[in-house]
């Protein structure tokens, strides 16, 4: 008899145990991302987690088996410079936003500041700079919560097969109580699509 198996070569119930270790805190996307952050933050390069490792942050649990990062340019290329080797590497040769942690083999993706979410297009709603749009938790420098959302939304608002970014601010929504009023924190663009989002949550079902 078989074992299911993932895409990484894991069978679905090495998979589903490292989930529970995940939102244990103590999986090895956790483990990665504390060791991440402090390398990080001794070679003084800014940084912001966005993505499923900062919905969790932000109070909604969803697994995820990778980090999502932002960085400046300046300081993407400090880190090929001197994080390269020390534990990290590109994910293939010649990788320059596509990386992994070489101990627990965590991917990590970087984005820009300055580049726009969802299909790459201009638009309003752009990747924060990681200076201004941080909040510490637990050591960790993690998009803001109107950051996270309005990245989410642009990215769902733009791109066909993105959305189930509309869906993560859905039970964000859900999970952090946000009332229609938390629409005026956020970035014009994609303030309407937040309120539909509300009053789709309300509606009850038939």
């Amino acid at each position: 008899m078989t074992t299911a198996a993932n895409n990484d070569g894991r069978s679905v119930s090495e998979t589903y145990e490292e989930g529970l270790r995940y939102f244990m805190g103590s999986g090895n996307v956790n483990q990665t991302l504390k060791s991440l952050a402090s390398d990080l933050k001794s070679h003084n390069i800014d940084y912001l987690v966005i993505g499923a490792v900062a919905l969790l942050a932000h109070g909604y649990h969803r697994f995820s088996e990778d980090i999502d990062l932002v960085m400046t340019p300046e300081g993407l290329e400090k880190f090929h410079r001197e994080l390269i080797g020390l534990g990290y590497a590109p994910a293939f040769p010649q990788a320059r936003k596509r990386l992994h942690a070489t101990e627990q083999g965590v991917s990590i993706d970087v984005m820009l500041a300055g580049e726009f979410p969802g299909d790459g297009k201009p638009k309003p709603v752009t990747v924060p700079d990681p200076k201004t749009a941080a909040v510490e938790i637990e050591g960790v420098r993690f998009v803001t919560l109107e950051k996270l959302i309005e990245l989410k939304l642009a990215s769902g608002m733009t791109a066909p097969d993105r959305l189930k970014d509309l869906a993560d601010v859905q039970e964000l929504i859900k999970v952090r109580a946000l009332p229609d009023e938390f629409a005026e924190r956020l970035d014009p663009y994609v303030r309407a699509k937040f309120l539909e989002l509300c009053e789709t949550i309300k509606r009850p079902r038939d």
